[in-house]
């Protein structure tokens, strides 16, 4: 099992389908923000069954990362994970701010890749395989490699009779209950393709915390 690796197929970057006027404006950490830059990256991994009645398992794929892209960039438009870290040092008076940039970056990482195991391996052992780490894009990273890394990355992985879907997301844009309102929106889209409104019933909360000076925003992505 563990001999196994994980091939890579393809992989883009994606961009929200517009950027309003305030996320342009530079997100700034908090200081809660800045003790998160130590710890690694939230990551989730999502396992389905491929459907029987699959006629062109390659038209299946293509489909499946065609909708996920446009899902994503239309998700995108309301979370600030298509950016990365930028740290500011100011001479007068000395000091180091960290925030997230969208304009400058390519966008959040969407991967297709394979691995030729099936669903059973994967859930029927005694131990989860060590293989498993590989459907992962940002695996030991670190928030801090949010500088140079998606804060954002996706990997669709084709298994035998399945699919995995795994997610890392910066752990500064975010505790775990945000990282599920963010895959639900995702998947919320998702579902709803093909309708002209592309709204998400619950969209993230952007708390301003001080009211002076340099704005400083909570990127709180949950709902009241």
């Amino acid at each position: 099992m563990n001999s196994k690796t994980v091939k890579h197929i393809s992989e883009c970057f994606v961009k929200p389908q517009h950027v309003s006027e305030e996320m342009e404006q530079p997100l700034y950490l908090t200081p809660w923000d800045l003790i998160m830059l130590s710890i690694n990256y939230i990551q989730k991994g999502h396992l389905f069954i491929k459907p029987q009645a699959v006629d062109d398992h390659q038209d299946f794929i293509n489909t499946l990362l065609d909708r996920l892209k446009q899902s994503l960039s239309l998700v995108l438009v309301h979370f600030y994970l298509a950016g990365r870290l930028k740290t500011l040092k100011s001479e007068n008076p000395y000091s180091y701010v960290i925030f997230v940039d969208i304009k400058d970056s390519p966008g959040a990482r969407l991967i297709h890749a394979s691995l030729d195991i099936t669903v059973s391996d994967i859930v029927l052992g005694t131990y989860v395989p060590v293989v498993v780490q590989s459907l992962f894009d940002n695996d030991l990273a670190i928030n801090h490699d949010g500088h140079t890394k998606p804060l954002l990355s996706i990997q669709v992985t084709d298994l035998v009779d399945g699919i995995f879907i795994g997610c890392s997301m910066n752990h500064c844009l975010g505790n775990g209950a945000c990282y599920w309102n963010f895959l639900s929106a995702l998947s919320e889209i998702f579902q709803g393709q093909g309708k002209s409104n592309n709204s998400i019933s619950r969209p993230p909360i952007i708390k301003r915390w001080f009211p002076d000076g340099r704005s400083v925003y909570q990127p709180s992505f949950h709902t009241p």
